[in-house]
């Protein structure tokens, strides 16, 4: 193993951290409608269980309201169901063939709790950062122990990593005031 296959590495760990991050905080509800709120919410279809996106059309009918059109007639009561089911706290109601979906405004407290659950997600990422930096430079120190690299390189190296975990964490505080901002806005 190389230094820069080390960076390499620890880069791409470091960017599937955020994506993690990414798709922990889009799953946490704000007052607004959009249509991955319900990527997580499983249905019954044929004795397997699939995401609602699998089995009918989700979109965004305006700012507090999602719409659900199953691809089959039969699905709508299962996918009303499951929607109601979940723990999103959201209440569908079938119209004909589609199933509408409205949004409940979030009271204060709720938001407050959201912004607390936020704050979680991101400090829990940089953790997995801060882990597979030490990862990275235990990885640099071995490359020493086995005189692989001077330990001129692996300051350098050491460096390089320290860097690329401040560019994460900033990236991952980015996502956290955004999605913050997010659900306090009413």
């Amino acid at each position: 193993m190389s230094l820069s296959t080390i960076l390499k590495e620890t880069e791409q760990r470091m960017k599937k951290s955020i994506e993690a991050l990414k798709t922990n905080l889009s799953k946490i509800r704000t007052g607004r409608a959009h249509a991955g709120i319900l990527d997580h919410v499983q249905v019954e279809y044929y004795g397997s269980l699939v995401p609602v996106s699998q089995v009918a059309a989700v979109n965004v009918a305006d700012a507090r309201t999602l719409t659900v059109q199953p691809w089959e007639k039969g699905m709508g009561a299962v996918i009303e169901k499951a929607i109601r089911e979940s723990d999103l706290g959201l209440n569908p109601v079938t119209a004909g063939d589609s199933i509408r979906v409205p949004m409940p405004a979030l009271t204060e407290e709720r938001r407050r709790d959201l912004t607390k659950v936020v704050r979680s997600e991101g400090e829990d990422a940089k953790i997995a950062v801060r882990n597979l930096r030490r990862d990275a430079n235990d990885d640099l120190k071995k490359l020493v122990k086995d005189k692989e690299i001077s330990e001129d390189d692996e300051r350098r190296g050491q460096g390089d990593v320290q860097k690329l975990t401040d560019k994460f964490v900033a990236e991952i505080d980015t996502l956290v005031a955004q999605k913050e901002s997010e659900i306090m806005t009413i």
